[in-house]
């Protein structure tokens, strides 16, 4: 089958198209044959080498951590599958990953596409779609009437926040520049803060929930608007200055995403039931250059909504 490997960290250039084996499925398993994918920063943080010492792998490596597509096999204690079942996942993270034409899941980790999205729609949710709601609800425990700071809304990650927050009957507050605004007041943010004009540490108190997507700075001056006592900050970047957690008597946790199939069925009612929405701002060819311009985009920190890989 054809892929797209890394047979070396590095920049994008080291991405290359190569033909290798098709996959073998462990009894609880199944293979997948894809029909979209779509671009996380942990793919090229992985391709740079930045997660080397977390994910010692042998080369080559196939990226990607997001797959929607047909199951075309499936292993022999799998039960709740059938081949020609239409299914959305985040995989395992191992070294053989989405971005070739066929994919391994554990069965557990599956959810059924819904009907009403397209095959891109669906591979841009799993792993952006499971941060976001680990973060809030596994994590932050938001609760309706509350408040939550979802920093960089306009990002993957971001969009699914502010509509899942939104979905539990918070008070949605969110940063973006001034040109994602009407988007973002469309997904259900309540108030929406412009970063290049506006620190939100000067404008906010009492938030409940602050959503770090953006670690630095940012993390640190969230402490500032959070309630003493019983306020929670979820990072997907970075840990915490300890001081600042005692300092401000706040919880305070640095997460990494489990997959988890039967949250992603959650999202996935959600997605059928048009209580939300998958955003792709970018779409591109499943190629060689197809993923190097995708990751090209990604490393900018400026695309809106996801980026898919179309297999099509």
């Amino acid at each position: 089958m054809k892929a797209i490997v890394i047979e070396r960290y590095g920049s994008k250039d080291e991405l290359k198209e190569r033909n290798v084996p098709n996959p073998k499925p462990q009894a609880h398993q199944v293979v997948v044959k894809v029909a979209a994918t779509s671009i996380n920063p942990i793919d090229w943080k992985l391709r740079e080498g930045y997660l080397k010492q977390m994910m010692d792998w042998e080369f080559p490596i196939i990226l990607g951590w997001d797959v929607a597509g047909t199951i075309s096999e499936v292993g022999s204690e799998v039960t709740d599958w059938k081949v020609g079942d239409e299914v959305f996942a985040r995989p395992d993270t191992t070294r053989f990953g989405t971005y070739a034409e066929y994919t391994l899941v554990d069965d557990q980790l599956l959810a059924r596409k819904p009907a009403s999205i397209s095959w891109e729609e669906a591979a841009s949710v799993p792993l952006a779609g499971l941060t976001a709601w680990q973060a809030l609800f596994t994590h932050g425990q938001l609760a309706k009437g509350e408040k939550v700071l979802i920093h960089a809304g306009a990002g993957g990650v971001g969009m699914f926040a502010i509509q899942f927050a939104k979905q539990a009957g918070a008070y949605v507050i969110t940063t973006a520049s001034e040109r994602n605004h009407e988007l973002l007041a469309s997904l259900g943010a309540d108030q929406i803060i412009d970063y290049r004009t506006t620190r939100f540490e000067d404008v906010l108190s009492d938030v409940d929930v602050v959503f770090d997507t953006m670690g630095g700075d940012v993390q640190k001056n969230s402490f500032k608007v959070l309630k003493r006592h019983t306020g929670r900050i979820i990072s997907i970047v970075s840990n915490f200055d300890e001081e600042l957690v005692r300092e401000h008597d706040v919880m305070a946790k640095n997460i990494w995403l489990e997959p988890n199939g039967q949250q992603l069925q959650e999202i996935a009612d959600l997605l059928e039931q048009k209580k939300v929405r998958s955003v792709v701002g970018a779409t591109f060819p499943f190629s060689q250059k197809g993923l190097y311009d995708a990751h090209a985009l990604s490393e900018t920190h400026h695309a809106v909504g996801k980026i898919a890989i179309t297999f099509s």
